[in-house]
């Protein structure tokens, strides 16, 4: 833990140091403001003094005059600390948050796969929070504190060496006591913010899930295992705040019996004509300012620790290298023609499960080539590796022969389009959703688009037409409408290169004729890759492969891969067909049965 600490003070100071002169302002003005409500006193004890020895009233006026300008003078400095500091915490918050978003989104596929979204959402909101919370602690306790103490030390030295060495010894033990025992109660705050994280997974989990919750009868089970999770956390949070009830207590015997201490050697000095009635007040005074810095010194080094524990969740995150990145220098895509080749193409999943070796591949430019097979043959893995979603681990895959691994990933997503099986949108209108695929183009272009992906029928009917908000995920449309949605998306975006990830799935019969037609005119003139599922909606593909164990094992048009006995596409024929083909209906007809 001290190692990520270290990184995340590291990241808070650095964010700092970019606005130098608020920070600067900032401490200035705290700084004299203290000074200022340490020095009053002085200006009081002189005040009873000259009660005391019969000033007269002018001379008395004069230095109420005085402490009034001083705190004045001290109201001023903490106005301008309050606003230099409201603009130092919300640009560093600000940048921090941003910083978190840029490198969060820089992340493969396969993190956020292995990631619980909520709780990602948590660790940057608790980053920037973190800061907020370390740099308050900071700038209004520890450094009022360490002003404070120091002028009071010396002001009571100066009168009084006992005096003042009493005062100062007792601070150093008190201050020291409170920070053993916030490292002893860390451990315990660390394990309740542990269980808060995993109280936020199951609930962000759950409620993502809420669906299959109600259908599976999991309502029970959820909850049971939800208030598991909360009844260690009350226990543990139970036990954490009795320790800080604790301290408290003790707090406020030791304060008792400094303030008993103090005043009995200034009476034994009074008696002794060493100090004045003056001093009476000025060590109160002094007394009150340093119980009112001191007493919440272990609660402030609690939620320092804790702010830290929490930041360093996200500091894990960013210093966790990016599993997909640039190459130095690594230049645009440009595709020209549109031709695909995998070269010796090995991968492992997690390098302890090898899904492709040495696989080989060429798609032709303009081709449109369909992957088929059984579940489990790396269908997908190949898509996702044209993607760049994850390193090979050995060979190449070439776009106009350049290497994707050499490019840039932003060019590379920019020359290809894929329209997902199960299509996820974002919480904003349909407008948006359509425009993601290429925002220079107009609206007017848009509307365009989604004619030719027949989504304008259901969007014309709806209220607020293209400004609708789909909600998240897309979950206020159907699975069929959220699939055209996806279709009109990638006909905006006009790429080179076209994924179909079984797109039609998602829609009834009338749909799915509608929509074949639209991507007929999508598919025109790319070079397009459909993963398929059910086979009836590729048998005019220019070529299918047929994948089985990472392997090609066959590859050709429909009609001639259904003429091979044995085939491994003539079973999957045979299984979507329902156990039974007619040969002389498989060769002639337009129109396969539904899988």
């Amino acid at each position: 833990m001290q190692s990520k600490t270290k990184k995340t003070l590291k990241y808070f100071l650095k964010a700092s140091l970019q606005y130098k002169r608020s920070g600067l302002l900032m401490v200035l003005s705290i700084v004299l403001a203290s000074a200022l409500g340490v020095i009053v006193p002085l200006f009081f004890k002189s005040f009873f003094d000259g009660l005391v020895n019969g000033q007269t009233q002018g001379q008395l006026v004069q230095t109420l005059i005085y402490i009034v300008s001083l705190n004045l003078a001290a109201w001023a400095f903490w106005r301008v600390a309050f606003f230099s500091i409201t603009e130092f915490q919300t640009k560093v918050i600000r940048d921090l948050t941003n910083q978190c978003f840029e490198y969060l989104h820089k992340h493969s596929h396969s993190f956020f796969e292995n990631s619980f979204a909520g709780a990602l959402v948590k660790r940057v909101k608790w980053f920037a929070r973190s800061f907020e919370v370390i740099a308050d602690q900071i700038v209004w306790s520890f450094l009022p504190l360490a002003v404070n103490i120091s002028i009071i030390s010396f002001v009571l030295f100066k009168r009084n060496f006992i005096l003042g060495l009493a005062v100062l010894l007792w601070t150093i033990i008190f201050l020291f006591i409170n920070f053993i025992f916030s490292k002893f109660k860390l451990k315990y705050d660390l394990e309740r913010a542990k269980k808060e994280t995993e109280s936020t997974a199951i609930l962000a989990d759950t409620i993502t899930n809420q669906l299959n919750v109600k259908l599976f009868n999991g309502y029970k089970r959820e909850i049971f295992g939800f208030k598991k999770v909360m009844d260690d956390w009350c226990k543990i949070s139970r036990f954490s705040w009795n320790l800080g009830g604790i301290m408290d207590a003790f707090q406020g015997l030791f304060m008792v019996g400094l303030e008993a201490g103090v005043l009995y050697i200034a009476i034994t000095l009074w008696q002794k004509k060493l100090i004045t009635i003056g001093d009476f007040a000025l060590i109160q005074s002094y007394l009150i300012t340093i119980f009112h810095r001191v007493w919440d010194f272990g609660k402030v080094i609690r939620r320092i620790y804790e702010s830290l524990a929490d930041a360093n969740e996200m500091t894990e995150i960013l210093e966790t290298p990016h599993e997909i990145t640039d190459i130095y220098r690594a230049k645009k895509l440009k595709v020209r023609e549109g031709k695909i080749e995998l070269k010796d193409v090995c991968f492992d999943y997690q390098k302890t499960r090898n899904i492709l070796k040495n696989f080989n591949l060429t798609i032709q430019p303009k081709e449109k080539v369909a992957l088929v097979g059984p579940s489990g043959a790396g269908k997908t893995t190949i898509v996702r590796l044209f993607l760049r979603m994850h390193n090979l681990s050995a060979g190449a895959i070439l776009i106009d022969n350049q290497d994707i691994a050499k490019v840039t990933g932003e060019s590379l997503w920019e020359s290809i389009a894929l329209v997902p099986q199960d299509p996820i949108l974002f919480h904003r209108t349909l407008m948006e959703n359509i425009r993601y695929g290429n925002q220079s183009k107009t609206e007017k272009e848009a509307k365009i688009a989604a004619q030719k992906a027949f989504c304008s029928d259901f969007i014309e009917k709806l209220d607020n037409k293209y400004q609708t908000y789909v909600g998240e995920r897309g979950i206020k449309l159907s699975g069929g409408e959220r699939q055209r949605v996806a279709i009109a998306r990638a006909i905006l975006k006009n790429p080179s290169i076209l994924i179909l990830d079984e797109a039609t799935s998602s829609l009834d019969s009338a749909s799915e004729k509608l929509i074949q037609k639209a991507i007929q005119e999508l598919m025109a003139n790319k070079t397009v890759v459909v993963i398929a599922h059910r086979l009836s909606t590729i048998q005019k593909m220019d070529r299918i492969i047929v994948i089985d164990e990472g392997k090609i094992v066959e590859e050709g048009k429909h009609s001639d891969l259904i003429q091979k006995p044995k085939g491994v596409y003539r079973n999957l024929w045979q299984i979507q067909a329902g156990g039974f083909i007619d040969q002389t209906l498989l060769c002639h007809s337009e129109v396969a049965p539904s899988g």
